[in-house]
């Protein structure tokens, strides 16, 4: 299974988690929104960009509740809140987000 884009063939697992995330890039993040249905606001990168800097900084993916607790600490309890996260991310905020910042499956996540 592989995402198709700019001539480019990037292959995913069977839930659309990218095998080497080493390959992502904002373009190919746009391929996997769009595949979730996701348009990707300026709201919408700042979490990606938010994970992307987490995920170097920890080497892990974070669950829904680690997510929460992170987001709120940095950008405040507005952003950092389950509502917030659901409205910008419908299907699972950690799990769709992760998927389309081109991160492994969070961790506890079924």
């Amino acid at each position: 299974m592989a995402y198709q884009y700019n001539g480019h063939t990037i292959e995913h697992d069977e839930e659309g988690y990218l095998t080497d995330i080493s390959l992502w890039s904002p373009e190919l993040a746009l391929e996997i929104a769009k595949g979730e249905n996701i348009e990707m606001t300026e709201e919408r990168w700042e979490v990606v960009n938010f994970l992307r800097s987490y995920y170097d900084e920890y080497q892990v993916a974070p669950a829904i509740r680690v997510l929460t607790k992170a987001l709120a600490k940095s950008m405040g309890p507005a952003k950092g809140n389950n509502d917030y996260l659901y409205e910008l991310f419908p299907y699972g905020p950690a799990k769709q987000a992760c998927k389309i910042a081109g991160l492994p499956k969070p961790t506890g996540c079924v």
